[in-house]
């Protein structure tokens, strides 16, 4: 019996995802076992500890990406079930393929991938890349085009990742660079190209309620209290460590209280706009990724956190409303004034305070500026591994431009890859809508009893 064309866009997420997931259950069967146990007590007693040190602060990640960044997209009132959810799924589809990818690339010795908490942790990262950059065209897209963007996002990010730091020896520690930049600037080139030239009119489904932007508050609050967390998991446990969990605070407390400020400034009552809180308050935590773990001084990062708030709330007030009318670029989500602007602002900041380390009259050296992660060996008695300061602050400003340059090549290439028909995207009048993908139980919410085979045929012929 043929299956009726309107089933056609709901039978592909199965298939994609179940054919993802065998194809993965084979390849692990084959080629993915768990780290041999040492014989020794003193080894034995070393994996402990790092596991121990780490699976806290693994679960405070989780929890940021998990609840409160998938709370945070729930803004959109009419869009809270599919924000959660797709979130929810991008992130386990994004860490199993990343999982795939980093095993294949970096630990495939004599036929097996030796799997481990860090290289778990690892792949998480890079799945947190597809939660930003899906922020640009959250509700306006199909799930299988969400699928399609993380398959194509994931191995351009670990590309990408491993010539910023291994190749230019960019100081990163908490992703400012590797992570945030690269998926806003992605995630905008995947609007510009999916969308065209066309500029998307506000949709009526698309406007905020009281309830849908207290819950995505809680987000907010959520991912404030464990971003420390996420900035600080891979320093080496001690100083440097202690260093970033302080930045990150002051920063992200001095953000959280500039919002406040410039919100109110720029409304002529007064009053406070829910999304510059949403936004505004993880501004710092954005910034201070890149200098997180650097011997830089506790007002340094009061500064940092808020000039990035300031630049959020503008970009918000102002540029977002700009980039629309001259670009026709869609950003459902402010990903640029979140992760873009702040970014940037950081990056910058890495660049000034490398060049400053060896005129710092408190006595600091520039190695008291070594990274927390993989280049670590590289910087040797504070010549940046050879390079000098200068040649480090320029490594800083080069590995921007990687990333920038980079994402926005891929993004444009994969938003015209997801105009394939095939894909699903939903119909203008339909996006922003739960009951396109879920069986809602609220009649006054939910459709008309005719209605699915409709929005089904409606969502093939686009």
């Amino acid at each position: 019996m043929a299956v009726p064309p309107s089933t056609y866009p709901r039978r592909l997420l199965p298939l994609f995802l179940g054919l993802f997931q065998g194809a993965l259950l084979l390849f692990f069967a084959l080629f993915v076992t768990y780290d041999e146990p040492s014989a020794q007590a003193e080894d034995t007693n070393l994996v402990a500890n790092q596991v121990y040190s780490t699976f806290p602060f693994f679960q405070d990640i989780q929890v940021m990406l998990v609840v409160g960044l998938g709370l945070l997209l729930t803004f959109l009132p009419r869009y809270g079930f599919s924000a959660l959810t797709h979130n929810f799924l991008l992130l386990n589809f994004s860490m199993q393929w990343a999982l795939v990818l980093q095993g294949l690339l970096h630990h495939f010795h004599h036929g097996q991938i030796h799997l481990d908490l860090h290289k778990l942790l690892i792949s998480e990262f890079a799945a947190v890349t597809v939660l930003i950059s899906v922020g640009a065209i959250l509700g306006r897209a199909s799930p299988c085009q969400l699928l399609v963007m993380a398959t194509c996002e994931i191995p351009i990010y670990l590309a990408s990742e491993w010539v910023i730091v291994t190749c230019l020896g960019v100081l990163d520690v908490g992703g400012t660079i590797t992570i945030h930049v690269f998926s806003c600037y992605f995630g905008l080139g995947v609007s510009k190209a999916l969308f065209r030239a066309t500029q998307q009119p506000l949709h009526p489904k698309e406007t905020p309620t009281t309830s849908s932007d207290l819950m995505s508050l809680v987000g907010t609050l959520i991912l404030w209290v464990f971003w420390p967390s996420f900035v600080a998991v891979l320093c080496r446990p001690g100083n440097a460590q202690h260093r970033a969990i302080l930045n990150t605070l002051l920063a992200m407390s001095a953000s959280a209280i500039t919002t406040v400020v410039a919100s109110s400034l720029l409304e002529r009552d007064g009053k406070l706009s829910p999304g510059h809180l949403q936004n505004g308050s993880l501004a710092g935590g954005v910034a201070i990724g890149a200098v997180a773990d650097m011997a830089v001084p506790p007002v340094a990062a009061l500064a940092l956190g808020s000039l990035s708030a300031v630049v959020c709330v503008l970009g918000f007030r102002f540029l977002t409303p700009l980039l629309g009318r001259k670009l026709s670029l869609h950003d459902q989500c402010g990903i640029h004034n979140l992760h873009g602007l702040p970014g940037i602002l950081g990056a910058t900041a890495s660049v000034v305070a490398v060049l400053v380390a060896s005129k710092d009259s408190s006595g600091s050296q520039p190695s008291e500026l070594s990274p927390a992660g993989g280049n670590a060996s590289k910087v040797l008695e504070g010549q940046w591994g050879g390079r000098g300061v200068g040649g480090q602050a320029l490594c800083q400003a080069a590995g921007l431009a990687v990333a920038v340059g980079a994402s926005l090549l891929a993004g444009l290439l994969t938003g015209a890859a997801l105009r394939l028909p095939c894909l699903a995207r939903p119909p203008e009048r339909l996006c922003f809508d739960d009951s396109l993908y879920f069986k809602i139980q609220d009649q006054a919410e939910s459709p008309g009893p005719d209605s699915s085979a409709e929005e089904g045929a409606l969502a093939l012929k686009e």
